[in-house]
């Protein structure tokens, strides 16, 4: 599916708050139900829990288990040091972390990660799951210096948009801003991808049109199907047609796969973005090779007590589930 390309309008805040990223139906009011719905649906299989929750996981495609801690190189199915990681991350061009996003410890290994890479190379870009292109100027105000934080929350509407509570994430962009690292936000405005899946790409008003990838691929049959899973075992009103289910995930893999393409250069990035959009390489990753051609690894954070598989990324790191309490801290929202 290909749409005509378009040079996106100046920033200008999203027409209606989305949910991006939770599993969290429950917080929604009646006006945001629909938008919360489908991004929420996309990652609520990932993100159940277990009531008893295993110190040890094992891996389907490799025959043990491992501890919590373990970084799993998944083509020999050995694991490998954090040190050892950090090298084979650093050769490729885009390096992908994922995330479950309301836990601590992931983004602490993210920050890490880009500390690190950044150490040994400075010409690096940082791309995030969690803004839209919309706000690429206000992006470029933060890492410039030139906003403080609650000025930094209110111009990007965090708590309209993304909604997760700032502290998960404040370390990495304090980071980001101390050192000037160029911050790309990946995202569609994330009213968009729920408007697609209750009503198709042509209910888009023209002006948010502007923002669609201009290749939409709708033909990756294992995406498709690890897509119908999620969408079969969670049935929401409004949300029942799964070709525009569908074409809005795909809408959404490939405008973030566009712009790592289109601000990548000649630089190394790092993308930030949840497990859902890196497992197995169809969401994001692939549909940015294609663009590129530049190589990268993949990096699944996996809550102990989650399903996993060989096949979810280049590498699998076994992390302390969230609910068990492990480093806690309080958290409390500028």
């Amino acid at each position: 599916m290909k749409t005509k390309k378009h040079t996106p309008t100046p920033y200008a805040a999203p027409q209606s708050p989305a949910l991006a990223g939770q599993g969290i139906l429950a917080r929604a009011n009646k006006s945001i139900f629909l938008s919360i719905a489908f991004t929420s649906l996309v990652f609520v299989y990932m993100l159940a829990g277990c009531a008893m929750i295993p110190d040890k996981i094992i891996v389907k495609g490799i025959s043990k288990s491992f501890d919590e801690g373990a970084i799993i190189k998944t083509d020999t199915g050995s694991t490998i040091s954090y040190k050892d990681l950090i090298a084979e991350l650093s050769r490729a061009r885009i390096i992908y972390v994922g995330e479950k996003h309301s836990d601590p410890g992931h983004h602490e290994i993210q920050l890490n990660i880009i500390k690190d890479i950044y150490t040994s190379n400075q010409h690096i870009v940082v791309g995030m799951e969690m803004f839209d292109q919309s706000y690429q100027q206000i992006l470029d105000q933060w890492t410039t210096g030139k906003l403080d934080q609650k000025t930094f929350l209110k111009k990007t509407h965090w708590y309209a948009n993304w909604r997760m509570n700032y502290q998960l994430y404040a370390d990495i962009l304090d980071y980001i801003k101390e050192n000037r690292i160029k911050l790309i936000g990946l995202n569609i405005p994330f009213h968009i991808p729920s408007k697609i899946a209750t009503g198709g790409i042509d209910s888009l008003f023209k002006t948010e049109k502007v923002y669609l990838p201009e290749d939409i691929n709708i033909s990756n049959a294992k995406h498709r199907k690890y897509v119908k899973k999620i969408f079969d075992l969670h049935k929401v009103k409004g949300i029942e047609d799964f070709q525009n289910f569908y074409a809005a995930q795909c809408v959404w893999e490939d405008a973030m796969a566009q712009n790592i393409a289109l601000n990548l250069g000649s630089d190394k990035m790092v993308v930030i973005a949840g497990n859902g959009h890196i497992i197995q390489k169809f969401g994001i990753p692939d549909r940015a090779y294609k663009r590129t051609g530049a190589p990268f690894r993949t990096l699944y954070l996996a809550p102990s007590g989650s399903e996993v598989e060989r096949s979810f990324a280049d590498y699998i790191w076994i992390t302390p589930s969230s609910e068990k309490g492990i480093k806690k801290r309080e958290m409390k929202n500028p």
